[in-house]
């Protein structure tokens, strides 16, 4: 294998990128990255339309799940994704290279960016993913 293509946004991106539609609650959106330990999930309505971040929950519902109070789980579950991500989110291209991912999360200071080909999500990639290179290229040496 090449180094070039070893540095390519698809073959370190998590393939498996947990989504979730505009209208789910934020319980729901709380709940998907609890269980899946994501901190990020793309919205999507067909295509890509948001990005919704443990932190932007949390900025809307200051309290964790387990402790809340009655009023903060109203909030969680009658608060709905769509009222709280960011629109058009900052994306890339699976066959970008990791040096132009980690670029544009500088640049956005963002810390993951979801992975599109033709309008439709096929992963996510990650600061993680960015220190798993770094590490195992440190490795091989």
């Amino acid at each position: 294998m090449s180094k070039r293509h070893l540095t390519e946004v698809q073959d370190w991106m998590n393939e498996n990128a947990i989504v979730v539609a505009p209208e789910a609650s934020l319980s729901d959106a709380y709940t998907l990255m609890v269980e899946n330990e994501v901190r990020r999930l793309p919205v999507v309505d067909r295509e890509l339309i948001g990005i919704i971040t443990y932190s932007d929950i949390l900025r809307h519902v200051p309290v964790s799940a387990e402790e809340a109070d009655e009023a903060t789980r109203v909030l969680l579950t009658q608060r709905t994704v769509r009222e709280v991500m960011t629109y058009s989110p900052t994306t890339i291209n699976p066959s970008a290279t990791i040096q132009e991912a980690a670029e544009r999360m500088l640049e956005y200071q963002v810390s993951g960016l979801p992975v599109v080909r033709n309008g439709k999500v096929i992963g996510m990639i990650t600061e993680s993913d960015i220190f798993r290179l770094v590490v195992e290229s440190w490795a091989e040496e």
